[in-house]
């Protein structure tokens, strides 16, 4: 055989091998992409809206999940989740004579919870990031909730805007008062069904 003829082998070869590796990194990606909309759900939109490429915010959802995996996040006790329970009813019963009170308190009885499970708290949109992957459906309720208690700390917001502060800190309550600890290796319990 011509020695040219080794070249074309060669180059189809090449060709070949570029045209497999092009098509298994598609179908990797392709299924990294699936996980990350089965696992965060409304917040994969929002981390590509945000990022405004979709490669970015999936990396970004990427590094979110690593972040998380790195924490403990424990279970509360018995004990603390009665106390937690118990403390909410007294704010909800207080929301009614003072509903500003009562914002600031859900805030940080949030935060508390949040603290006692193991998250850090030192920084909102963190806090945010982290809740993103164990609870990705109410992320979305503890960020309008912080938008609405800053801004009624900056200034006189309506009593509506108030209870629907403390209704979306009430969604992401209900979740860390929950007894299963969403496990490290895989999906949140939220997408795991």
């Amino acid at each position: 055989m011509p020695i040219w003829s080794w070249f074309f082998i060669a180059a189809a070869v090449l060709i070949a091998f570029t045209l497999l590796l092009i098509g298994v990194l598609r179908v990797t990606r392709g299924m990294r992409t699936e996980r990350l909309r089965e696992q965060f759900g409304p917040e994969y939109d929002r981390a590509i809206d945000e990022a405004g490429d979709q490669q970015a915010g999936e990396d970004e959802l990427v590094v979110r999940e690593r972040q998380r995996h790195k924490l403990e996040i424990v279970a509360l006790s018995a004990e603390a989740h009665s106390k937690y329970a118990e403390e909410w009813r007294r704010l909800q019963t207080a929301f009614v004579d003072d509903p500003a009170t009562a914002v600031g308190a859900a805030d940080q009885l949030v935060t508390d919870v949040m603290r006692e499970r193991g998250y850090p708290v030192n920084d909102f949109d963190r806090q945010a990031a982290d809740i993103s992957v164990d609870h990705p459906n109410v992320v979305e309720h503890y960020r309008a909730a912080h938008v609405l208690y800053s801004a009624q700390d900056k200034g006189d917001i309506g009593t509506e805007a108030q209870r629907e502060a403390f209704v979306h800190y009430r969604a992401l309550f209900d979740k860390l008062l929950e007894t299963d600890v969403p496990a490290d290796t895989g999906a949140p319990k939220e997408a795991r069904a």
